[in-house]
Formats: C-alpha cells, sequence, structure tokens
C-alpha cells in the first residue's frame, strides 16, 4: 500500500480553527488516481476525526484537491496552547494517508 507521498505534495494554512490542506498531485495520471481515494471519510479516519467536520473539494481547474478541517487545531493560533497553531505541521500527517493502487479506471480498484 502507497502513501498519498508517492502521489502528491501537501502545503497547509489555517483560518481560525480550521485546518485547511491543498493537495497537489504530481501528474494529471496521479489526480484521476486520487478522486476515488482522497474522500471526506478517508481524510476524518486518517485525522482520527468526526467525518462532518471534513470537508474536501476538488479544483479541477488545476487539478487539485481543497481539504478543510474543522475543529483540529485546539482553539487557532491565538487560542492554541501547542507549538503549532498554524497546523504546518499536519501537511506531512496528510501525505501518509494510504492509498491503495489501481488502475486507470477511475474508482475501480485492482
Amino acid at each position: 500500500m502507497n502513501m498519498l507521498d508517492d502521489y502528491a505534495d501537501a502545503r497547509t494554512g489555517d483560518k481560525g480553527d480550521t485546518l485547511i490542506v491543498a493537495v497537489l498531485p504530481r501528474t494529471p495520471h496521479n489526480y484521476r488516481q486520487l478522486r476515488a481515494h482522497l474522500t471526506a471519510q478517508a481524510v476524518a479516519e486518517h485525522f482520527c476525526c468526526d467525518v462532518r467536520d471534513v470537508t474536501v473539494r476538488e479544483v479541477a481547474t488545476v487539478e487539485s484537491f481543497v481539504c478543510e478541517l474543522r475543529g483540529v487545531l485546539g482553539g487557532g493560533v491565538t487560542g492554541s496552547p501547542v507549538l503549532d497553531g498554524h497546523g504546518k505541521t499536519l501537511s506531512y500527517h496528510m501525505l501518509t494517508l494510504p492509498i491503495r493502487e489501481h488502475d486507470d479506471r477511475e474508482g475501480e480498484q485492482r
């Protein structure tokens, strides 16, 4: 089983207590592969949070994804006692999301 890091790069930002992760597939083929795997359910399970607090949006014009995880920053930059209130290190955690390989047919697993 591969990880998201094998297919994409990630950048994070924050808006209050919401973590925003941009997932940038390295190739158009990687983008097509990830469309079946990068779901709100998969991201919620990976970050151990409620799926109702996760939104995954495709940005088809640039073949990428934007994931929003509400309530995961412990209060945000000004309200969190943790070292990484912006959530910058969480992009590395996102890149460890397990991805099963599949063929070119979108959504069909080998």
